[in-house]
């Protein structure tokens, strides 16, 4: 009777499952989103162009028009010519584009020459087998310096280091697959993702603040101490749930499964050592031009404190982290002959590049949309009036903070880029939480978390199919449902998990990493009235409306 009532709730998941996945299709894809929205913005701008309010710190009290904001009509010829004279400029001084591409390139060398893949084997191979799964998890995390080779090479690897050690297979997708997914942005080295989302939250945090900067690293320290947290939560389900829900391992009739290919070859450590080398003469040298306070990477000395400021560094993060991918991939081909003329170089560089194709089509709509929607200042009253009714009804504090969480990982299970959902969420909450007193540091690290745990029970998550495929390998009959069913017990766990270690790390006020503040004052604001006065649809300045933004006559020109 037990296993007919099994069979009952697993056909009803499965019929929700498939209903879940059949309406996710219907979605848009991320690029015709984005041209969703820069037709609804133009609208918008269009519907209540010369709506005014007062600009922070004026009082409106004058009446000159630089104390006010006035929302911009996008489709007068004035705004069109802005339009189409700007697009260009607009796509190619996109920040996270060339972040991204920069990046992206010293990776592929680091990946194509077969370093992170041995890097990942090593890691994974020498570690004591009652910290196997531990160790798993772990890398998944540390992959995310080259995600693709998270969910390629590691995820498959899990399942055969599981069935070497006569375990379930699936477990072991299951393990790395939280790792890599789940866990996704913990680690603790800073990778490619870190400036890609600072480059979204500054201009984000310049609608209410022009001078606002993030720094790339300003989520480091609680990121990389996610990373045990993570880790053992994700060892702790591996062994007490899934593996003794999925029993023992026999493979069916028909399924060949070849040998366990996770040995590191002589010439592949040889070589990684070589790499690793070169790595530590290059973070040796980074020391060395900052650790001086007259070093090459440090600024103008404070009058006050007399130390070097760290901004030039900050600022050289990315192209620092591309030498050091190229030269540790380099290194790494040279040595294992992987990497025989600079044509193999040029080669590696090139595929890289080639799957990045869809992130540059996503990434010109989303330039097109951040910039329309700055220029109509749409996104000033909306976080004004966001903010103002959250805090008239009391939504503030920690259960403003697990909301925005909860709608994020919401957000992802129907839009699968990191870069795509921020770019859209970043011009709206950034400035809604910054009027509540929260930094926009603060902001990113929550919406990291929501972001990371949601990846792994959604089918809509580009390598969702493979993960499929690698658990077919081992169980042909394993479905969307059953990967689904595997993993939403991680999905929970962190949820449990890494909400309350975010919440406890904002109550004990520390910082969330280089230059991560956890709350934000707006520079000379006044008190936000309580008062709700309604849109000005004339265009006239009112005097005594809302507070919104610090945007000066100049940036409103721009």
């Amino acid at each position: 009777m037990k296993k007919k009532t099994n069979e009952k709730n697993n056909g009803l998941l499965k019929k929700i499952l498939d209903k879940v996945e059949i309406v996710g299709n219907k979605l848009p894809h991320p690029a015709t989103l984005f041209l969703a929205l820069i037709g609804i913005v133009l609208l918008l701008s269009w519907i209540f162009g010369g709506i005014s309010v007062v600009r922070p710190g004026t009082g409106g009290t004058t009446g000159v028009a630089e104390d006010f904001i006035v929302v911009q009509n996008l489709l007068t010829k004035e705004g069109i010519q802005r339009i189409f004279t700007n697009m260009v400029s607009v796509f190619a001084g996109f920040p996270p584009l060339g972040l991204v591409l920069v990046v992206g390139l010293g990776i592929g060398v680091a990946e194509h020459s077969g370093m992170i893949a041995t890097a990942l084997k090593f890691f994974v191979s020498k570690v004591p087998k009652f910290l196997i799964t531990f160790s798993i998890v772990t890398a998944g995390m540390l992959s995310s310096v080259a995600a693709d080779a998270g969910y390629v090479v590691l995820i498959p690897m899990g399942a055969a280091i599981f069935y070497g050690l006569g375990r379930h297979p699936l477990a072991g997708i299951a393990a790395a697959f939280a790792g890599v997914a789940g866990g996704f942005g913990a680690n603790i080295f800073p990778t490619g993702l870190d400036p890609m989302m600072a480059a979204f939250t500054e201009p984000a945090a310049r609608i209410l603040d022009p001078t606002y900067t993030v720094n790339p690293l300003a989520n480091y320290y609680f990121l990389a101490a996610s990373v045990p947290l993570v880790a053992i939560v994700g060892t702790y389900v591996t062994e007490k749930i899934v593996i003794p829900r999925l029993g023992t391992y026999k493979p069916e009739e028909g399924i060949e499964l070849g040998e366990i290919n996770n040995i590191v070859t002589p010439k592949e450590k040889l070589a990684l050592k070589w790499s690793i080398l070169s790595v530590v003469v290059m973070l040796g040298l980074v020391a060395w031009s900052i650790i001086p306070n007259d070093g090459i990477f440090r600024g103008e000395l404070d009058p006050v404190t007399g130390v070097a400021s760290m901004q030039p560094f900050y600022n050289s993060l990315v192209p620092i982290m591309f030498i050091i991918f190229l030269v540790a991939g380099l290194v790494y081909g040279i040595v294992a002959k992987t990497i025989k003329t600079d044509k193999d170089v040029a080669g590696m560089t090139a595929k890289s590049m080639s799957t990045m194709g869809m992130y540059i089509v996503i990434a010109f709509v989303a330039a097109l949309f951040i910039a329309f929607f700055n220029w109509s200042q749409l996104g000033s009253v909306l976080a004004i009036r966001g903010s103002e009714t959250l805090m008239a009804i009391g939504f503030t504090g920690a259960p403003l903070i697990v909301a925005f969480i909860l709608l994020t990982s919401l957000i992802n299970i129907a839009i699968g880029s990191a870069s795509a959902k921020w770019a859209l969420m970043a011009p709206i909450f950034v400035p809604m939480f910054m009027l509540m007193g929260y930094s926009p540091e603060m902001v990113q690290a929550a919406y990291r978390i929501g972001d990371s745990y949601s990846n792994i029970i959604t089918p809509l998550l580009p390598y969702f199919p493979l993960i499929l495929v690698f658990a077919q390998k081992y169980d042909k009959s394993v479905g969307i449902g059953t990967i689904i069913a595997m993993m939403l017990p991680y999905s929970i766990a962190f949820i449990l998990t890494r909400i309350p270690f975010f919440l406890a790390w904002v109550w004990l006020g520390i910082p969330l990493g280089i230059e991560g503040p956890l709350h934000y004052e707006l520079p000379q604001a006044a008190p936000v009235p309580t008062v709700h006065i309604p849109f000005q649809p004339s265009g006239e300045f009112p005097v005594n409306t809302l507070l919104i933004s610090t945007f000066s006559s100049a940036e409103m020109q721009q």
